[in-house]
């Protein structure tokens, strides 16, 4: 079993990998071929505390989540607090760049409280975005910005002129991420309507007493993805989340049931998997504008 490390501070960081003291304490940008040879020659995982986006261009195996990558092409990766990361044994770094953002710097922002709208920081290694040149060279001058900023003595506008920065970095990200998804459309194609089939074939049940109301995490396990890329992935390519595509299709089987039976709602809602009637009801009003019953009765 691999050791965990863990790192929560932006200088313990540089101090793991033997790196100068950083020049802002909470964030920073170190050359991955700096960060992997001073790093510890050890087969543990890190687990950091902060943010991280690294664009590497590496051959070999890196370890991330509960996978593995095999680079050999520009690739971004991006971690939240709390995830996992680490090199294997045999990484032999190209070139590449790491940022590492602590939450308090973002602490009492706009871009703190948005955060959470760049899922990419949860997607899996298989769903990195890999850039063009053009866009390697986009994402570098934004970084060059913020080394430039931390090299400076901090005043009053550090903070707001390192967080724009930040903020317009992940921008780009977002639309390069577009990018990626359409120009991959006939694979994303495949996956939205494998994800359907599944959706349809877990609905088909006569029962869903035993098995619940399918999660995303359900569907996102079967397709190999990480739930937060298939959630993207069906919001672009059919303007819903995994669980609106969820919640719809529940409906049209609650239509049936309600049209095609006698029972009442709330064997209904136990039919259908639901703990609660009240809950099913909620859930059924929000996409038909009625409750079951007015529902039933044509009102």
């Amino acid at each position: 079993m691999r050791d965990y490390i863990d790192i929560e501070s932006i200088t313990d960081l540089h101090a793991l990998v033997q790196y100068t003291p950083p020049r802002h304490p909470l964030i920073s940008v170190i050359n991955h071929s700096d960060f992997y040879a001073g790093r510890p020659k050890t087969e543990a995982l890190y687990r950091f505390g902060f943010y991280t986006i690294s664009c590497k261009r590496f051959e070999g195996l890196l370890y991330y989540g509960k996978g593995h990558y095999d680079f050999n092409q520009g690739s971004l990766l991006f971690t939240a607090p709390g995830q996992v990361i680490g090199p294997g044994p045999n990484v032999k770094i190209d070139e590449g760049w790491g940022l590492f953002i602590h939450p308090d710097l973002l602490h009492g922002t706009s871009l703190g409280a948005r955060m959470s709208s760049y899922t990419f920081f949860h997607y899996e290694v298989n769903e990195a975005l890999h850039v063009s040149d053009e866009e390697a060279a986009v994402l570098k001058d934004c970084v060059d910005k913020i080394e430039r900023e931390i090299s400076l003595p901090i005043d009053k506008h550090t903070q707001s002129v390192l967080v724009s920065t930040v903020e317009l970095l992940l921008n780009y990200c977002n639309r390069f991420y577009d990018r990626q998804f359409y120009t991959r459309a006939k694979v994303n194609s495949d996956v939205v309507q494998r994800f359907e089939g599944l959706l349809k074939d877990y609905f088909s049940q006569g029962s869903l007493i035993e098995a619940g109301i399918p999660s995303v995490g359900y569907f996102a396990s079967q397709l190999h993805l990480s739930t937060s890329y298939l959630s993207d992935l069906l919001q672009r390519f059919t303007g819903k989340s995994t669980v609106e595509h969820i919640q719809l299709e529940l409906v049209e089987k609650a239509k049936n049931l309600l049209w095609g039976t006698e029972n009442s709602i709330s064997e209904i809602a136990y039919e259908l998997g639901f703990e609660h009637p009240s809950h099913f009801t909620k859930v059924f009003k929000a996409k038909t504008g009625k409750s079951p019953k007015e529902y039933r009765h044509g009102n």
